[in-house]
């Protein structure tokens, strides 16, 4: 019995692992579209062209993401705005993001 849930505990803990690895891939994927707006103005189009073949769709089911025509807009969205997944999963950026919204909250009322 205990080496069953070893067995499961290590299963899981790997698909972890390669969850995370593929999660990688799809950030660094953002971060070349990003780079291609900035240099050729196509991001967007790139991330869509990406997310909407084979090897993008497998690449987001491998990460955990359902390759949706809702994700592709999203990932499209995040390029289009421009800002690098590491300064937007930094936690500085969050709480100045949190800041203008509650300063825009703060001026509608």
């Amino acid at each position: 019995m205990n080496d069953f849930v070893d067995g499961a505990a290590f299963s899981n803990e790997q698909g972890n692992r390669a969850r995370k690895l593929f999660a990688a891939v799809v950030l660094a994927a953002l971060d070349d579209a990003i780079s291609d707006d900035k240099k050729f103005g196509n991001g967007p189009d790139q991330i869509a062209r990406w997310a909407r073949s084979r090897d993008g769709r497998e690449v987001l089911s491998c990460a955990g993401i359902d390759p949706n025509e809702r994700v592709v807009s999203g990932l499209m969205e995040f390029v289009s705005k421009g800002v690098r997944t590491s300064v937007a999963l930094s936690r500085e950026e969050s709480e100045r993001r949190n800041a203008a919204a509650l300063a825009e909250q703060a001026e509608a009322a």
